[in-house]
């Protein structure tokens, strides 16, 4: 992330950290090591006991932060952000992290809750910048990301279904490559899957991702197999995490009812760890909808819930792959690894 060196950055710079324009909202972005870390979004705090900011706080301890950024988007008619940032300020204090700015932002104005310069941060406050004219939205345009969604609404339609997802002979196309737990060749039926996913991620690192439908139906059938999944969990690597994300969004937009909860914990999970997690959490919400108490999807809410590092949460996930694939293949494989 690029250095923030006014409010206007930090202003800008929030939607891009947690992917659309927030309202209604209380938003604390870690530091350490002089570098921008991970962000949190909470709605509005309505009546909080001082334990509710402690426990906020507790996410960026776990986080090894030693510094932070406070902006609360406060709700018309409320007159409270001024107390909302001093309690969460408090409670950060109390373990030894530093409030680097505190913003406050309404009706369109914003101020500084630490600048005590009149004529620099008026009372009223002053007009809220333009992010797409921005250093920061230029930065990220450079650098091949696109613009944070208007809002969270418009974040959840980006991975609603496609139309091909209600197409009765879509899902049977796909049914066939389903795996029983009871099928006699098991084993190979999971080689089968993880190379297919590898295969699948070639041909979207090539640009032609969407192409082979049958390549598709036949990962997103062998994914309904824990295997599978969990070996599609650690295949991506730093290197090539843009095109999975890519793809298993993509699937996850193609996936007949049924088929939809392996993938979309797997997107939830590559979101988590490229720092977004509201885009997560509705890929949970989705994998839920779709199968009611699939463990993999209520095991990674408790995860993000907890505020895991998203390097931590990289690092179990990498340290699960070569035990995977060695269950399936008899070998250790790196992430990645071609067949």
């Amino acid at each position: 992330m690029t250095t923030l060196t006014s409010p206007h950055d930090l202003i800008a710079a929030i939607p891009f950290l947690i992917g659309y324009h927030p309202v209604d909202s209380l938003v604390v972005v870690s530091i350490k090591e002089n570098c921008i870390g991970m962000a949190m979004r909470v709605d509005y705090p309505v009546d909080l006991p001082e334990s509710a900011f402690d426990l906020l706080a507790a996410h960026l301890q776990r986080d090894g932060s030693t510094g932070a950024l406070l902006v609360s988007y406060v709700p018309s008619r409320r007159n409270d952000g001024d107390v909302v940032l001093s309690d969460l300020a408090a409670a950060l204090k109390r373990i030894g992290v530093r409030v680097e700015e505190s913003l406050l932002i309404q009706d369109g104005r914003y101020r500084s809750t630490l600048c005590s310069d009149t004529e620099c941060c008026p009372p009223s406050g002053r007009d809220l910048p333009a992010i797409d004219s921005s250093r920061i939205a230029m930065e990220h345009v450079i650098a091949g990301r696109t613009m944070p969604f208007a809002n969270i609404e418009a974040l959840a339609e980006s991975i609603s279904p496609l139309v091909i997802a209600e197409d009765k002979e879509w899902a049977a196309r796909i049914a066939k490559f389903k795996v029983s737990d009871k099928a006699t060749d098991l084993l190979q039926l999971q080689r089968d899957g993880a190379t297919a996913v590898i295969d699948l991620a070639g041909e979207f690192a090539l640009g032609r991702g969407g192409e082979d439908l049958e390549l598709i139906a036949r990962v997103i059938g062998r994914l309904s197999d824990i295997q599978v999944r969990d070996f599609a969990l650690g295949s991506h690597t730093e290197e090539n995490i843009d095109t999975y994300f890519l793809m298993w969004r993509q699937l996850m937009r193609m996936a007949p009812s049924g088929c939809v909860a392996p993938i979309a914990s797997l997107f939830a999970a590559l979101a988590y760890e490229s720092g977004d997690g509201a885009l997560a959490h509705r890929a949970l919400d989705r994998a839920l909808a779709d199968t009611n108490g699939y463990s993999l999807a209520l095991l990674l809410r408790r995860v993000f819930t907890a505020g895991w590092p998203p390097q931590s949460f990289a690092a179990m996930r990498r340290e699960l792959h070569p035990k995977v694939s060695a269950g399936i293949f008899g070998l250790d494989l790196p992430p990645g690894h071609e067949f």
